[in-house]
């Protein structure tokens, strides 16, 4: 806090004639662990409907993973020789290391679900709006290292479902021969082959994916996120705490407002030990999955990446390129242009901006689900454009996929909401609604309904047997 910050709460705290709320006030000013939060909290930001304390949470997870982390990486030895072996020293001979894994492993899942959902609280309430639209793109920028952090971390273990998932990874990574290929330049352009070998060190998974995937897990990425994290944090200090609507903008002083000290404080502490009892039965009773060592003779089929990137596997099974590449580069592209195609700012801190809003939602999710399911449907159910036209060119197939249609009837939606209701608000959120339950029902069948071959099953007891 400014010098001149601090004048205001003393010069408040004595016309009040509060010695113990100006002590109180002091606590924070005077602490460096607690001066993260302002003196005083907006009543508005207080309402666990409102933020159900999803940043805080992910901020937890992630000490919990650095916590164990710590710990694991003392058992661990990152070689293709020793790694496997390693993990089962720890969860079968270190005390307590099998608790010890399966905490870090599902505060780790933890914060995939829940960077999911903040970025979904974000959006939903309009917190980008205003002069927050820088933290924005650092949050977004941190919900992609949270996905790298998680799959960096996946091949460690060596084992089977690490192996394959990963490979499968970096296969989507090397997305982009199916456009260089067409064109005829991979023999001397290769950018997708230029990022897989980046990633993994060579054409199949190793030693130099291991060496790399360990480096990223324990040092690059993690710093990146504590140094993003600390900024994404000092953010939302500087923008005057959390978003609120605009009614409460007037609010000036101590009005409406709560002493971060002890009441944000204590709340916080709460949701921590809450974060960690979790996560911590969770560890008790579900072990974190570990299959036979890995063996690259012997191919898991199907072979899926993991849980989070299943839906970008889904639309690459159409196409390559377009699932693996064009439909998820637009889509970032999409989350971090938003607070700049999107200024109305009267929107900020509402809920879907409104009943209007709200109302614009519930179709959306309603009309992507039903065009999303359709398109499934007719690819299971007749096959694409291969199987009508067996000669059909590879152009087609790359321009012409459930990927491209799906992606071109949002943004189609959107542009025509944004035009008939004259507001880049409204039309935001019928393109956010659509791809992210269209992100969802992919993921859903990759995870559920693809079996052998990626073929479609209802379930896994109409697997043929291998």
């Amino acid at each position: 806090m400014s010098a001149k910050e601090q004048d205001i709460e003393r010069s408040t705290a004595d016309r009040t004639g509060d010695p113990d709320r100006k002590r109180r006030a002091g606590i924070i000013t005077r602490n460096f662990f607690l001066h993260i939060h302002a003196t005083r909290v907006h009543v508005h930001s207080m309402k666990p409907t409102y933020t159900f304390g999803l940043g805080i949470i992910l901020g937890f997870l992630f000490l919990i993973m650095v916590f164990t982390g710590l710990i694991l990486i003392i058992y661990y030895t990152p070689s293709v020789e020793a790694a496997y072996r390693s993990v089962k020293d720890i969860v079968y001979l270190v005390p307590g290391g099998r608790i010890i894994r399966n905490m870090h492993r599902w505060a780790s899942q933890g914060m995939v679900i829940v960077v999911f959902l903040h970025l979904l609280r974000v959006f939903y309430t309009g917190s980008y709006l205003g002069k927050r639209s820088l933290n924005w793109v650092i949050g977004v920028a941190l919900m992609v290292i949270v996905l790298l952090s998680n799959f960096s971390g996946y091949l460690l273990p060596w084992d089977q479902l690490a192996y394959w998932a990963v490979t499968i990874g970096s296969n989507i990574a090397a997305s982009a021969r199916e456009l260089t290929d067409l064109i005829g330049i991979t023999s001397f352009f290769d950018p997708g082959g230029f990022l897989k070998k980046m990633l993994i060190g060579g054409e199949s998974v190793g030693q130099p994916a291991l060496s790399r995937f360990f480096a990223l897990h324990v040092i690059l990425l993690p710093l990146s996120i504590i140094v993003l994290m600390a900024i994404h944090f000092w953010r939302i200090r500087k923008d005057g705490g959390l978003s609120r609507p605009v009614r409460y903008l007037k609010d000036r002083g101590t009005e409406n407002k709560l002493l971060a000290w002890p009441v944000l404080m204590w709340t916080e502490l709460a949701l921590l030990l809450g974060v960690v009892a979790v996560v911590l039965l969770v560890a008790i009773f579900a072990d974190a999955p570990l299959l036979e060592q890995a063996n690259p003779a012997h191919p898991d089929n199907p072979a899926k990446s993991p849980w989070y990137f299943l839906g970008i596997q889904e639309l690459v099974s159409y196409s390559a390129f377009a699932g693996g590449l064009l439909i998820p580069v637009l889509y970032l592209v999409f989350l971090f242009s938003i607070p700049y195609k999107d200024r109305e700012d009267e929107y900020v801190g509402q809920w879907f901006s409104g009943n209007e809003g709200k109302k614009l939602v519930l179709w959306s999710a309603g009309a992507a689900l039903l065009a999303v399911v359709l398109q499934l449907f007719v690819l299971i159910r007749f096959g694409w454009l291969k199987d009508w036209i067996p000669g059909i060119s590879q152009w087609f197939v790359l321009l012409i996929n459930p990927a491209t249609i799906t992606a071109g009837l949002f943004i189609l939606a959107a542009e025509m909401v944004k035009r008939r209701k004259k507001s880049s608000r409204m039309g935001a959120l019928v393109l956010f609604t659509c791809s992210f339950v269209a992100l969802v029902v992919f993921t859903v069948v990759g995870i559920w309904f693809r079996g052998p071959n990626w073929e479609f099953f209802w379930s896994a007891a109409q697997w043929p047997v291998q």
